[in-house]
């Protein structure tokens, strides 16, 4: 499908580019052309190219953008949406989450995964790092939406094998461009000392990075210190899962020594601050991860711990908690947490070709509608979308080249209502 966008300002996130009026093109998946009006003037003038375009949208001075990239989700959890709320953490997985997660079925995963991704669309989320039960079932439903998806193995003693992992890895990195695979295990707590030495191996043996939770909480960190007389990233570094990178999700009780780890194995650290702020876990050091040269990605998390899987405010609770947790109101300034949410996030989950927007790379893509009362005046758009920006300002969002969500309208195959209908349905059953 040919799609020109024109009359837009375009914020491509490659390094020092600054906004410009201009117009992209899309031949199917990929992104045709980026230019400057000026450029396309001087070069064409009168001889515009006659394509035979499918679509033209005016996009009215509008800013078109990279997506978000939400690099830690755990989509099918928006069934514990309000459900376990305002207890501490242990009761909250103890005795909300746990127990119905246990009830679950691959296909109760798949409808829930795919209202989350309704989600996500909405709130210009154009890649999702998805860790969750049942990977088939997830994939099928972000391949069904449209939605790009990166698995990451939750291994763990309980409910999966290294034996599957491998499996999982082999059939997702070569069935279809909208969805891959990376191997993860769920955390150090919920693996024993065998399996991680056997992940190991097979992270060696595919050359492959390994992601996982990651010193979330000071009692998972003085656990693991009783249990190998280490913090977990050292100990994980010891065990030989590091050595191809990766990265850790939350990454709040950070030492010195992990934070060598990180620097020295390349790994990024991809922090969620609502959820970790609603279950008091803490704040990551995400200042002192720039300055140690860390790379850094945003995460949601699962609505079951965050509620909302909203990319903006994560944005906003990066900077601000930053500003808070160094006394300091330069600290992390919204054109690096812009570029955390997108192109560091497509780093993180290896989507080397739906970082920035350029002849080439996939067409994920989002327009920001800058005609609203929160985006005015215009003094500096990355500022906007990260300070006072909201989903409100998403007038669509673009996956592959398909328009998934346009101007409040969703374009999934499937009705709204119809997906909301079936998990309601799941839901009274999993809590009867």
């Amino acid at each position: 499908m040919n799609i020109r966008l024109y009359n837009a300002r375009i914020l491509t996130m490659e390094k020092d580019r600054p906004v410009f009026f201009g117009e992209v093109w899309i031949k199917n998946e990929k992104i045709a052309y980026v230019g400057e009006k000026k450029e396309l003037d001087r070069e064409l003038g009168q001889d515009f190219p006659r394509i035979s375009w499918d679509l033209e949208i005016d996009c009215k001075d509008n800013l078109l953008m990279p997506g978000f990239k939400n690099a830690h989700t755990h989509s099918s959890m928006v069934f514990l949406r309000s459900y376990a709320d305002d207890v501490p953490l242990q009761k909250w997985l103890n005795e909300k989450v746990f127990p119905l997660e246990a009830k679950l079925k691959g296909e109760d995963i798949y409808h829930l995964t795919r209202l989350a991704v309704l989600e996500y669309l909405t709130s210009g989320i154009t890649s999702i790092f998805e860790m969750y039960l049942t990977p088939d079932t997830i994939a099928q439903a972000c391949l069904d939406m449209g939605m790009r998806c990166v698995l990451t193995s939750g291994l763990n003693d309980f409910t999966s094998s290294i034996e599957q992992t491998e499996e999982e890895y082999l059939k997702w990195n070569k069935k279809n461009s909208l969805i891959s695979y990376q191997l993860g295990f769920h955390a150090e707590y919920t693996c024993s000392k065998d399996l991680l030495y056997r992940l190991a191996q097979l992270s060696h043996k595919y050359r492959a990075p390994v992601y996982t939770h990651l010193s979330e909480t000071k009692r998972e960190v003085e656990d693991c210190r009783e249990r190998y007389g280490m913090t977990p990233a050292v100990f994980l570094d010891s065990m030989g899962l590091f050595e191809f990178g990766g990265g850790g999700y939350h990454c709040i009780h950070m030492t010195e020594a992990d934070m060598d780890v990180f620097r020295r194995r390349r790994l990024y650290a991809i922090t969620n601050p609502a959820s970790n702020m609603k279950l008091a876990s803490g704040m990551a050091p995400v200042a002192e991860f720039e300055r140690k040269r860390i790379p850094v990605a945003i995460g949601t998390d699962g609505a079951a711990s965050n509620n909302c899987l909203d990319m903006f405010r994560e944005m906003f609770l990066v900077t601000g908690l930053s500003k808070l947790k160094e006394n300091d109101a330069a600290s992390m300034d919204a054109r690096q947490v812009l570029n955390m949410a997108t192109v560091q996030g497509a780093k993180a989950m290896r989507l080397s070709k739906a970082d920035v927007l350029a002849k080439g790379k996939y067409a994920d893509m989002i327009l920001i509608d800058l005609h609203q009362p929160n985006m005015q005046p215009i003094h500096n758009i990355p500022k906007n979308i990260v300070y006072s920006g909201s989903k409100a300002n998403v007038a669509m969002t673009m996956i592959n080249g398909r328009i998934l969500y346009r101007n409040g309208q969703f374009n999934v195959g499937e009705s709204p209502e119809r997906i909301y209908a079936e998990c309601d349905r799941i839901v009274r059953r999993l809590t009867d």
